[in-house]
């Protein structure tokens, strides 16, 4: 190749080592207050999200095509992309542009994927966004066993299950209706599967049981699966390493919210395929009105947590009389003792503590997700008050559950202010009082004149000299004038800048 030949930019060098790892992906490259696409993801931005797509400057002897969205509105851009099946790595400036030599440090921070999200913002309230791994056994995928893992990350959920047959996994993908589907990369999938919006195919070496098994038993801690009921279960283990897998990859950090895994047999329920779904209308119609199917009829609850679990709870009609008739006497006891009333009252004032938890355990919990799960926990001697009393073994079950949280609630109230702001670069999340340094440093970024007369004052005080002043300039910054008169008089510990 000629040397003569047009060579790209060092920018667009850095954009095209960044966008080498994520192929695949919309990558959001941060310029300033904008994050920029390039090219192709530019044209498909400019498309999917009717935002301008310009050419501006040149690299290797070809303009460059970009389109770009504003840092401070960004999540919105991000949400209507994952709600098109999309996913989008983010690359952050990671170096210090006064400090860089060059171009400034850049890198891919953050990975978001339909069925990965945990921001607020990217979520539905009172819908759970599941992501779903499936594995297929030995045979034809008709006749074969399929495995199946997904997970909340939202909520901090992990679930496991084997089914026998594509008729079967069929009618888990519309019980489930996870956002993201991940498959091996073979032929011979249902379309059912890949069709899906959100279907995303992986290579097969990712689903191997083995490697699996070994990733998980690493993530958890464990000598063996059978606390998780996985044993003997090696499909559903495959997928659930798989699964895992993706999420660490595309979240780079710790997720100590994912605590252990369940396995939720298909026995324990009544099978509804996608066609008596959509007959019973449990939670959708065709002519999209949710207020007249099951759901929107009979849903009273007052929280988000409440609203995602009836849904899960009415997608899945449980065979287990024993579960059924413990939630029946529970909802008895409520009624006949109006306990109900103060318990709804409480729960009115409680925010959707699940996924704030979630987003704790994640390290991206803003400032006003402290303060919700502060009233939130405030709330719960409440409700321990109005349940305690009564003659019901799941309500029981549910407050040793909820445990004391009565050291966090205060630590929380002292720390956190009292309407903390939106982001944390805004400042004022910490309470006063509090922290006594940063009390300190807040008068004086609030109240400098009056710190600069106060120590004025002082220094006359402590050296006896009437006529000092102090003053500021820009070559010096904040300076101690003295008179050559009174020069004799300086301190040891003052340093001459000027004469």
């Amino acid at each position: 190749m000629s040397s003569d030949a047009p060579q790209h930019t060092p920018l667009m060098k850095q954009f095209f080592a960044a966008k080498a790892e994520h192929p695949d992906l919309l990558l959001f490259f941060r310029m300033g207050d904008f994050y920029e696409l390039f090219y192709d993801d530019a044209r498909k931005a400019a498309r999917l999200l009717d935002i301008t797509l310009t050419q501006r400057g040149n690299s290797a002897g070809a303009p460059i095509p970009m389109a770009g969205v504003p840092v401070h509105a960004y999540e919105g851009y991000l949400a209507r992309l994952v709600a098109l099946g999309e996913s989008v790595a983010v690359c952050e400036q990671v170096g210090d542009p006064a400090l860089a030599k060059g171009l400034v440090e850049r890198k891919v921070v953050r990975i978001v994927t339909p069925g990965t999200v945990t921001d607020e913002a990217l979520l539905q309230e009172r819908r759970d966004t599941l992501l779903m791994a499936v594995v297929r056994g030995g045979g034809s995928s008709k006749g074969g066993a399929f495995g199946l893992a997904w997970a909340d990350l939202a909520g901090g959920r992990f679930l496991a299950n084997e089914v026998a047959d594509e008729d079967a996994l069929a009618a888990e993908l519309a019980r489930l209706e996870p956002a993201e589907v991940l498959v091996p990369d073979e032929d011979g999938w249902t379309a059912a599967v890949t069709q899906r919006q959100g279907a995303r195919r992986r290579a097969p070496w990712l689903f191997d049981a083995d490697s699996a098994r070994r990733s998980l038993l690493r993530f958890f801690g464990l000598h063996d699966l059978s606390s998780f009921g996985l044993e003997g279960r090696p499909l559903a283990t495959a997928a659930a390493g798989a699964l895992l897998g993706y999420v660490e990859e595309t979240q780079k950090q710790q997720l100590p919210h994912l605590s252990g895994i369940s396995v939720e047999p298909a026995e324990d329920a009544i099978a509804l395929n996608a066609a008596t779904r959509r007959h019973l209308e449990i939670d959708t119609r065709v002519d999209g009105n949710v207020a007249h199917t099951l759901l929107g009829v009979i849903d009273s609850t007052i929280t988000p947590m409440g609203g995602r679990l009836l849904r899960r709870w009415l997608h899945r009609p449980l065979r287990q009389q024993g579960v059924v008739a413990e939630r029946h006497h529970a909802v008895r006891s409520l009624l006949e003792s109006r306990a109900f009333e103060a318990a709804r009252e409480a729960l009115r004032r409680v925010g959707d503590l699940e996924r704030i938890l979630s987003r704790v355990a994640l390290r991206s919990a803003r400032p006003r997700d402290l303060s919700t799960l502060r009233d939130g926990l405030a709330l719960f001697p409440v409700l321990r008050e109005a349940l305690a009393p009564l003659d019901s073994p799941r309500l029981a079950a549910l407050l040793a559950r909820l445990g004391e949280h009565a050291g966090t609630a205060d630590w929380l109230q002292k720390a956190v202010a009292p309407q903390p702001p939106l982001k944390l670069v805004d400042g004022g999340v910490i309470a006063e009082g509090f922290d006594a340094e940063l009390d300190e440093l807040r008068v004086l970024s609030t109240n400098a004149d009056q710190f600069l007369l106060d120590l004025e004052a002082r220094e006359r005080a402590a050296t006896g000299i009437a006529t000092l002043k102090v003053g500021y300039n820009r070559v010096h910054g904040f300076y101690i004038e003295i008179s050559k008169g009174q020069a004799g008089k300086a301190p040891l510990h003052y340093s001459r800048r000027q004469t």
